[in-house]
């Protein structure tokens, strides 16, 4: 959706969508917003407690089975496994997408990780169809007058079509990009010091795996190290998806990453996106 500033000031049920990298500021801002107005759709938390939770209950209950201590409890139902997902903690569905290379450093084989991968892939387009639905929600039956849709890192590697139509026609496309070089640098260093599970286009992860292979001189994936992997691939997803998220940012408007950083509450939320309007227009 597009707007003058005097028209968005005049959207009674303001709906915004954060769009950008994870660690660019998305859930920082919707912190920010916490109150009786807005109310917060998390992607990541969709994904988790509605099209991932069994799943990963599955997963848990598979390696639980393997003990059989565990095993006889669940048996005999006298214990339930329970997933903890929150807002603030993503935990179980990093735990379901994992890692890939060698089992006994804790990655996954390769065929169960591209199984993984499409369960995710499937997961997050699903969230993000529900978006409309939630909208409505949103608004009749939870009292909110305003909504903000806090995506997931890995929108632009879904190529669904689709998918981002629903976000253009109900919302706001606030794209957050990263302010400059250093900024960049410091997200890549960061996530490569804490290596963590991501989603990769299954065309990206192929072409990687054979570079990787090739560099490493590497026959299959049970001889990767799941973390010196994910270091290495890191910097190559992040630029490769770039262009993606600037492809659909121009469906909306984009602020850079240490303007978001200077919101406080909601006044200052309204006002960066104004700022976002005022600049393109």
């Amino acid at each position: 959706m597009k707007f003058t500033v005097e028209e968005f000031r005049a959207w009674k049920h303001k709906k915004v969508t954060l769009l950008g990298m994870s660690g660019v500021g998305k859930s920082y801002l919707s912190a920010r917003l916490h109150g009786e107005n807005w109310f917060h759709y998390s992607g990541d938390y969709r994904i988790g407690t509605r099209y991932l939770d069994e799943h990963i209950l599955d997963m848990i209950k598979q390696q639980a089975m393997q003990v059989p201590f565990l095993k006889e409890l669940l048996r005999n139902d006298w214990i339930y496994i329970h997933n903890n997902i929150s807002v603030d903690n993503l935990g179980p569905v990093l735990a379901f997408i994992g890692k890939l290379g060698n089992p006994e450093l804790g990655g996954v084989a390769l065929e169960e990780f591209i199984q993984h991968q499409a369960i995710y892939r499937q997961a997050e387009i699903d969230a993000m169809l529900d978006i409309p639905e939630f909208i409505r929600k949103a608004e009749q039956i939870y009292g909110y007058p305003h909504f903000v849709n806090d995506v997931g890192g890995s929108l632009c590697e879904l190529d669904e079509p689709g998918v981002i139509d629903p976000l253009i026609e109900c919302t706001m496309i606030q794209d957050i990009k990263i302010a400059n070089q250093e900024q960049e640098d410091v997200l890549i260093q960061r996530a490569q010091s804490s290596p963590k599970p991501l989603y990769y286009r299954p065309e990206f992860l192929q072409e990687q795996l054979a570079i990787y292979f090739e560099q490493n001189n590497l026959e299959y994936a049970a001889q990767i190290d799941p973390d010196e992997f994910a270091r290495w691939i890191f910097p190559r997803l992040f630029h490769s998806r770039l262009p993606r998220y600037e492809e659909i940012a121009k469906h909306g408007y984009t602020v850079t990453s240490d303007e978001a950083a200077q919101v406080n509450d909601e006044d200052d939320f309204l006002q960066l996106l104004e700022l976002a309007i005022a600049r393109q227009n």
